[in-house]
């Protein structure tokens, strides 16, 4: 990636990524892609934008325009896809791959050739996915179970001590506090000390700075950039250096404690060959990695985690019910073990569902391998992209039917799965990178949401409204909730309560047992 250089940090982009290939360049037949109205000459669609929301500015247009259109920001053209039928065609690994799209290509300053932002050609994503594929096993999984629920007890504390004085709790902040501990500890074996602090930790607050500059680069011209995010950038520049510090120490401890042989992802990192090649990831690797785990672990869980606790506020038919499953499903168990959370079916729908709605990462980039023919409509050239766009993708009113907005757990209920086309439901990306942590994530959620259902009613703020804000991850904004400790036992009359017969567990996005 073309950068310019400041003293020994990393800089503003003073040109787009090496090798970027605007739509003008790959979609032969563009025109016939709509477009918004009223598109200005060098500017392009400014007109009526949010710099601070663009994906729900492109939701917006999505509405108007269709499965497929098009929006030109300082004389680039970008092609959005968001319909059933051309998403499928671009889920094809045969004809498409991933492609490191703008906000993605942002964070590479920091992340490098991680294992979310390397580029198809870079060995070491390979190499990575390989050594640490292990490291998300069903075993590994369940030796993670009880770091996960030390982790939850925490929030638990926390949030008891909130209701005892009256106040309502940040279900975002504490998510946030709650994922990061989280995959710190199963993964790295190091503790942020999060919920002993009345702030976020500064690694969250580096990392969401990097996140929030890597999207404000895609609303200002290239050019540009340098003159106009000059304060910006030398902050980037502080916040990445404190995110590389505090790896590198992290490392450095680990190495210095010889506590080689604990399984974790780090250790998998530093003392794992590949199994064929017996290659290592190198030292700047593994702290690329390891930044790519603690950003991407913790901050897409906790918007899935946050937008699921929004609803079921919402919704106390749908809590009621889910909470009746919790009590059925564990019991009187104090500590649920690892096999009883992937039980707990009716509160996997419900994250589905806000998934569905709110999918945190919410879109992905994909490229033609080869010359081809979009849904045997658009041709595309060999490196020819387009996002797809997964917020509308999940709304497609062809796939969810006419009340696509409404949340509704039973969207994911196995018939309901098995009626859908493949590829409808994308959140977590697809293909070969698609995200590898995805269960990890998934029974993380679904362990928490059952143990907040089953200690507490939740009750919302009725002046609330729900707000999104956008930092290349999305995540409600203000969302406050008031607690209320339960009295009822579970037991008999709760396992009564919940009628819901044993059903096939599948995988929403593709089916049984995947």
């Amino acid at each position: 990636m073309a950068e310019t250089t400041s003293g020994a940090g990393p800089a503003i982009r003073a040109t787009l990524p090496k090798g970027f290939r605007g739509a003008e360049q790959g979609w032969p037949e563009l025109h016939r892609i709509p477009h918004p109205p009223h598109r200005l000459p060098l500017l392009g669609d400014v007109l009526g934008t949010d710099r601070r929301a663009p994906v729900q500015d492109s939701m917006r247009y999505a509405r108007q325009l269709g499965p497929i259109f098009r929006r030109k920001a300082f004389g680039k053209e970008f092609v959005f896809v968001w319909g059933g039928e051309p998403a499928a065609d671009m889920a094809d690994e045969s004809r498409f791959a991933k492609h490191v799209g703008l906000g993605v290509a942002n964070l590479r300053p920091v992340a490098g050739d991680g294992l979310f932002t390397a580029y198809n050609h870079e060995p070491n994503w390979q190499l990575a996915h390989d050594v640490l594929a292990p490291g998300f096993s069903r075993e590994a999984m369940a030796g993670y179970h009880p770091m996960m629920l030390a982790v939850a007890g925490r929030l638990t504390d926390h949030w008891d001590r909130e209701l005892a004085a009256g106040r309502a709790v940040d279900v975002p902040g504490d998510m946030t506090k709650l994922t990061l501990e989280t995959i710190a500890r199963t993964g790295f074996g190091h503790d942020f000390g999060s919920f002993e602090r009345p702030r976020l930790h500064p690694f969250v607050t580096a990392m969401v700075g990097t996140l929030t500059y890597a999207q404000r680069l895609n609303t200002v011209p290239s050019p540009l950039a340098p003159y106009l995010l000059r304060g910006a950038s030398r902050r980037n520049e502080a916040d990445i250096a404190y995110l590389n510090r505090t790896v590198d120490d992290l490392v450095r401890d680990r190495r210095a404690s010889g506590d080689g042989g604990v399984g974790d992802l780090l250790d998998r990192m530093l003392e794992t060959a590949h199994p064929e090649t017996g290659e290592r990831l190198s030292a700047e690797n593994v702290r690329r990695q390891v930044i790519t785990f603690l950003v991407a672990g913790h901050e897409t869980t906790s918007g899935a985690l946050s937008f699921a606790l929004h609803y079921l506020s919402r919704h106390p038919e749908v809590a009621a019910r889910a909470r009746a499953e919790v009590d059925a499903v564990w019991g009187d168990t104090e500590v649920p073990g690892y096999d009883q959370v992937a039980k707990l079916r009716y509160v996997r729908r419900v994250l589905d569902e806000a998934l569905r709605l709110w999918p945190t990462a919410p879109a992905f980039a994909r490229e033609a391998r080869e010359d081809t023919v979009l849904a045997g409509e658009h041709p595309m050239r060999r490196g020819a992209w387009a996002l797809v766009l997964t917020a509308m993708l999940h709304r497609d009113p062809e796939v969810w039917g006419p009340d696509a907005e409404r949340f509704d757990p039973d969207r994911f209920d196995p018939k309901a799965v098995r009626s859908r086309a493949p590829h409808t439901f994308k959140p977590f990306g697809t293909g070969a990178r698609a995200c590898i942590g995805r269960q990890f994530a998934l029974h993380e959620a679904t362990l928490v949401l059952g143990l907040l259902l089953r200690r507490y009613d939740l009750r919302p703020d009725p002046e609330y409204r729900l707000r999104v804000t956008e930092r290349l991850t999305l995540m409600p904004e203000g969302l406050r909730l008031h607690l209320e400790r339960r009295t009822v036992t579970a037991g008999a009359a709760a396992a009564a309560a919940f009628d819901e017969a044993p059903s096939e567990l599948r995988c929403p996005v593709h089916g049984a047992g995947d």
